[in-house]
């Protein structure tokens, strides 16, 4: 709250017509304005304000504003990683089904719609300290530190139903969606290595494409399993 007081505060100092259409265009604007006028410590305080947005930026991807897949490298050799114990960390890939068909039928605009929606639906059903990150394309992964193997499953396979459900014909007639998922899960007991996690994390989807899509893969003791077990697949 302090940054925007500061920022309306110095907005007065704006010629008309200075550039500001968003925050980080804001803080610059103002930082060389107050520097024209010798006032170097607010301008220095407008600078880093614009640096940290920048910085933050390029850690969020730009269509969908999910996190991205540099956000995700950083997190999963960072201490945030380090820190994860009991009762462990699940990663969870996430696929869109016959996204090319989505594109093909529907055009690149459509599926850029389609991409921001569903890293929006992925992102509603998460825990708090989680969060999503687009992998590649059509591609997302999902973090779920804290959380134990069965929960993780419930998180998945909720998000699975969630975007199958989604009302996709409001943006075009005929229009379904739906996700493949293979999902992870290390309990914190012994030492956890990321790349490991999302090899795994991997193979458990293609395990769910292979299982009809609009499937959750995960491992369960020794065994894979596939959710739903039977019925028809969508998408």
């Amino acid at each position: 709250m302090a940054e925007v007081s500061v920022v309306a505060d110095d907005e007065a100092a704006l010629p008309p017509g200075a550039p500001g259409t968003d925050l980080l265009s804001l803080h610059e604007s103002i930082a060389g304005v107050l520097a024209t006028q010798g006032d170097w410590r607010r301008a220095y305080h407008h600078l880093k304000s614009a640096f940290d947005l920048a910085r933050a930026g390029s850690l969020r991807d730009t269509l969908t504003s999910s996190f991205n897949r540099r956000y995700l490298d950083q997190w999963l050799h960072g201490p945030d990683f380090e820190r994860v114990s009991e009762p462990g960390l699940a990663i969870a890939l996430v696929d869109l089904d016959l996204f090319k068909e989505v594109n093909d039928t529907f055009g690149h605009l459509v599926g850029d719609r389609v991409l921001r929606e569903v890293a929006d639906l992925l992102q509603q059903g998460l825990p708090a300290e989680a969060f999503c990150a687009r992998y590649g394309g059509e591609e997302f992964a999902l973090v779920i530190p804290d959380v134990d193997a069965a929960r993780a499953v419930r998180i998945a396979d909720t998000a699975r139903v969630r975007v199958a459900r989604h009302p996709w014909t409001r943006i075009r007639t005929g229009l379904s969606v739906t996700i493949s998922v293979g999902l992870a899960h290390e309990n914190g007991s012994e030492p956890m290595k990321p790349e490991r996690q999302l090899r795994r994390a991997d193979a458990l989807l293609y395990m769910a494409k292979r299982a009809g899509r609009n499937k959750v893969a995960y491992r369960e003791k020794e065994s894979s399993q596939v959710i739903p077990r039977s019925g028809p697949t969508a998408g």
